[in-house]
């Protein structure tokens, strides 16, 4: 199972051509993105199967990524929200150790998102 969830992490949730893809889908495409994320969240919760690779590789690709985030505050900002939400409950679980570089970016997102929330209320 473990070697399934690194395959699927390359290809797909890592992979800047899917990226891409999701966010040629706006609203439903941002919300794939922080479903992947809750995916590898459960699975890795219940199969020990994530790395701390996985993890810094969605912080960096979805919220460290200008365009990306960019792409979730105009489309589905409560998604970035979920994402950073989840990543910070994985971390406070133990299932990854964030580098500094890894938290500095999800404090960076976490600020973003809600600022884009207040935007739209």
């Amino acid at each position: 199972m473990a070697e399934e969830a690194a395959r699927v992490m390359r290809s797909r949730v890592l992979n800047p051509k899917w990226i891409a893809a999701m966010m040629r889908h706006g609203y439903k495409g941002a919300f794939e993105m922080s479903a992947t994320v809750d995916y590898l969240f459960g699975y890795d919760a219940t199969a020990s199967v994530g790395k701390d690779w996985m993890y810094e590789g969605v912080t960096a690709a979805y919220a460290g990524d200008d365009e990306v985030r960019a792409f979730f505050g105009e489309h589905n900002p409560w998604a970035l929200k979920a994402i950073v939400e989840r990543l910070y409950e994985a971390a406070d679980r133990g299932m990854w150790s964030p580098s500094e570089e890894a938290l500095s970016i999800l404090e960076a997102a976490e600020e973003e998102a809600e600022g884009f929330e207040e935007d739209r209320t």
